[in-house]
C-alpha cells in the first residue's frame, strides 16, 4: 500500500458523511464566518470617517469618539463571533478525526491475518495517527481559509472598486501572478507531503520493530545496528521534509513579495489621486487598510492549498486502507449450529490448501479425518507439516476450500465468524500477552470481569496457582508488553488458563508445553482434561512430545501436509513409524539427561510416564 500514486481532492469522498453528519455546526460555523469577515470589512469605512473628519478641521472630539466606539462595538462582536466559529468548526472537525480514527481501528480489526503480514504496524500507526491528523486540519484550517479567503478577497476587491476603481485597477494587478503561483506549487506540495508520510511510515516501523525485538537486539549486541537503521530512516524522514520546507518556504515569501507590489502601487497611484482631489486623505487610509486585510486571503490561499493538499494525500493514504476488504469475512447466509451427539465435532473431507504465495506445494493435501465431540486428539508432525495451517482452517483464519472443513456438520465457511470461533478456546504457540495485569490477562476473553473463583479454577488448573505468591501484588502484578516480565513458562500458563477459563466447547492446545517442565505439564494434563472429559467436550493437542500426545485418544501425524499416521498413542507405537522413533529418541534423550520419566511423580502421586486418565504410556 506504499506505492505512489496522483493525489487527488477527490480522496475527501470518503469524509462526506462525517461532513453531512455535522452540517448543522459547520453551517453555523460558516454562518459566524461570515459575519465576522463583514464586520471587519466595516472598521475601514470608521477608520476613513475618523480620518476625514480630522483632516478637514472643526471637529468636535465627540464625534471622533463616536467613530471609536464603533470600532470598538464591531471588535467585540469580532472577538464573539471568532470564538463561535472556531468552536463550530474546529470542535466538529476534532469529533470527525476522532470518529474516523475509531472507524480505521474498526476496521483494521476485521483484516484478515495475511493482511498484517502484508502490511508493517509501523505503517497502519503512521496513517491511524498522523494521516488522520491531516485530514482534521483539512477540516477545520483548509475549509476556512477556502471560505474565508474567498469572501474576503471577493468583498474586499468589491469595496475597494466602489471606492476608486483606477487606484483599485492599478494596485490588484500583482494578483493574477499570485494564483498562478498558488496552481503550480499546490501539487507539488501534495506529492511532496505523501512522500514525507511514507517515510514517517518507514520511520515509525523501524522504531516499532526495534523496541519490540528489545531482547535479541541486546542479547546479541545489536544495538549499534539498529542505531545506524534508524539514522537512515530519519534522514530520509528529514530529507523529505526539508523538501516539503524548501517548497513551501519559498512560496509564502513570493506570495507576500506580490502582497507588497500592491502596498506600492497604492502608494504611487493613490498618493497622486488624493493631490489631485480625486481621493479624500481618509479614502486612502481605508484603501490601505483594506490592501493590508487582503494580504491574509492571498496568505491564506496558500495555507488553503497546503492544508487540504496533505488532506488529500493523508485522506489517499487511510482509503487505501478502508478500501481493503478482508479475506475472510461472513457470507450470504451465515449461521450457526448446536452440537448434536450423531455428528462429528470436526471433520475434515479431502482437505488440501496452499497458500497463494506458495509455488512450491501444497501445505495440506487430501486430508480427510473425523473428530468426535468430548474426545482428544494429537497432532504431531515436524516443523513445516501443517499443524498450525491446519489449526487455522478450523477457525478460518485461513480459508480453505468449500466442502472440505465442517465444525458440527456444517461447512465452516458458512459458519458465522463469531460463532465459529466462539466455540474454540485456542493457546497458540506464541504466547502473546498483554500489558496488564495477571487478571486481566487471563480473564481477556470474558465479556465482563471474571468471577475471581473462575481465574482462581483456572490458575489452578494450568499450575500458575503455584506461582501467585511471587507476584509482587498477585492478582493484580502488571507484566509488561507482550509479557517481558514473566518467564517462558508462567507466560504459556497464563495462556492456557486464558483459554481454559471460558470453558470453549473445543480447546486447542498449540504446542502449549515447549516451555513447561515434565512434572509441571502431567499436573496441567491431568487437571485440564479430566475436567473436560467429565463435562463431554472436545481438545486438540498440538507438540513436538510425545509424552504430551499421550494423553490423546487418537493422535494424527502430518508429514509433507499429508496423514502419515493416525490411532491411539498405543497402536502408533507399535508400528514403528514417525511416532514410535520419536518417542525412542525423547526416552534415549530423558535418559541421558538423568531426567527418566519414571523417576518424575506429579504431586497427586501419579508417575509423569503415565497417561492422564488411566492407561500407561509405553516407553
Amino acid at each position: 500500500m506504499t506505492q505512489q500514486k496522483k493525489i487527488s481532492v477527490g480522496e475527501f469522498k470518503t469524509i462526506f458523511p462525517y461532513l453531512k453528519k455535522y452540517r448543522v455546526q459547520y453551517t453555523l460555523g460558516f454562518c459566524c464566518l461570515i459575519a465576522v469577515d463583514a464586520a471587519q470589512a466595516v472598521i475601514p469605512l470608521y477608520i476613513r470617517g475618523a480620518v476625514d473628519l480630522i483632516t478637514q478641521g472643526g471637529f468636535r472630539w465627540l464625534s471622533v469618539f463616536r467613530f471609536c466606539a464603533a470600532m470598538l462595538g464591531t471588535m467585540f462582536f469580532i472577538a464573539s463571533g471568532r470564538f463561535l466559529w472556531r468552536n463550530f468548526i474546529h470542535g466538529s472537525s476534532r469529533r470527525i478525526e476522532a470518529e474516523l480514527r475509531e472507524n480505521l481501528f474498526v476496521h483494521l480489526l476485521t483484516m484478515s491475518y495475511d493482511f498484517y503480514q502484508k502490511n508493517k504496524i509501523g505503517d497502519l500507526m503512521a496513517r491511524a495517527i498522523n494521516d488522520v491528523g491531516a485530514v482534521r486540519n483539512a477540516l477545520s484550517w483548509g475549509l476556512v481559509t477556502l471560505v474565508d479567503g474567498t469572501i474576503m478577497a471577493a468583498a474586499i476587491l468589491v469595496i475597494i472598486f466602489l471606492q476608486d476603481a483606477e487606484t483599485a485597477a492599478m494596485a490588484v494587478l500583482p494578483l493574477p501572478f499570485v494564483t498562478l503561483a498558488i496552481l503550480l506549487f499546490g501539487r507539488a506540495m501534495g506529492r511532496r507531503f505523501h512522500r514525507a508520510q511514507e517515510t514517517y511510515s518507514a520511520m515509525s516501523d523501524t522504531v516499532q520493530e526495534t523496541f519490540a525485538g528489545i531482547r535479541v537486539v541486546k542479547s546479541f549486541v545489536k544495538e549499534w545496528w539498529f542505531v545506524k537503521k534508524f539514522a537512515a530512516v530519519n534522514d530520509d524522514y528529514q530529507d523529505a521534509n526539508m523538501n516539503l520546507v524548501k517548497l513551501y518556504g519559498g512560496f509564502f515569501p513570493l506570495v507576500s513579495f506580490l502582497a507588497g507590489l500592491t502596498t506600492l502601487i497604492l502608494l504611487f497611484a493613490g498618493g497622486r489621486r488624493v493631490v489631485l482631489g480625486y481621493l479624500s486623505p481618509g479614502g486612502l487610509v481605508a484603501l490601505f487598510s483594506y490592501l493590508q486585510m487582503l494580504i491574509w486571503p492571498l496568505m491564506g490561499a496558500g495555507f488553503m492549498v497546503n492544508m487540504i493538499q496533505r488532506g488529500a494525500a493523508s485522506m489517499a493514504r487511510i482509503n487505501e486502507v478502508f478500501r481493503t476488504e478482508p479475506g475472510i469475512q461472513n457470507l450470504a447466509g451465515a449461521s450457526r449450529v448446536p452440537r448434536r451427539p450423531d455428528i462429528p465435532e470436526i471433520e475434515l473431507r479431502g482437505l488440501s490448501f496452499a497458500y497463494p504465495r506458495n509455488d512450491s506445494r501444497p501445505a495440506l493435501e487430501n486430508l480427510t479425518l473425523s473428530v468426535a465431540g468430548g474426545t482428544t486428539l494429537g497432532i504431531l508432525g515436524r516443523t513445516g507439516a501443517g499443524k498450525s495451517t491446519l489449526l487455522k482452517t478450523f477457525i478460518r483464519m485461513v480459508d480453505p476450500p468449500p466442502g472440505s472443513v465442517f465444525v458440527r456438520g456444517l461447512d465452516v465457511r458458512l459458519w458465522e465468524l463469531a460463532g465459529l470461533r466462539g466455540l474454540f478456546g485456542v493457546s497458540p504457540q506464541d504466547s502473546y500477552l498483554f500489558s496488564d495485569t495477571v487478571k486481566n490477562n487471563i480473564g481477556y476473553g470474558m465479556d465482563d470481569s471474571a468471577d475471581v473463583s473462575l481465574l482462581e479454577k483456572a490458575a489452578r488448573l494450568s499450575a500458575l496457582d503455584r506461582d501467585m505468591e511471587n507476584f509482587s501484588a498477585g492478582w493484580e502484578t502488571l507484566i509488561g508488553e507482550r509479557g517481558l516480565t514473566l518467564s517462558g513458562g508462567q507466560k504459556q500458563r497464563v495462556a492456557i488458563a486464558r483459554a481454559v477459563l471460558l470453558r470453549p466447547e473445543i480447546l486447542v492446545l498449540d504446542d502449549s508445553f515447549s516451555a513447561v517442565d515434565a512434572e509441571t505439564e502431567q499436573v496441567i494434563l491431568t487437571g485440564v482434561l479430566g475436567e473436560r472429559k467429565a463435562e463431554g467436550k472436545t481438545t486438540i493437542l498440538v507438540s513436538h512430545k510425545v509424552s504430551t500426545l499421550s494423553a490423546a485418544d487418537r493422535v494424527v501425524v502430518l508429514e509433507d501436509g499429508k496423514i502419515a499416521e493416525y490411532g491411539t498413542p498405543e497402536e502408533l507405537l507399535r508400528d514403528g513409524k514417525f511416532f514410535a522413533k520419536t518417542a525412542e529418541l525423547q526416552r534415549l534423550g530423558e535418559a541421558l539427561s538423568g531426567e527418566t520419566p519414571e523417576g518424575n511423580r506429579t504431586p497427586d502421586g501419579n508417575k509423569t510416564g503415565e497417561r492422564p486418565g488411566g492407561g500407561e504410556f509405553l516407553v
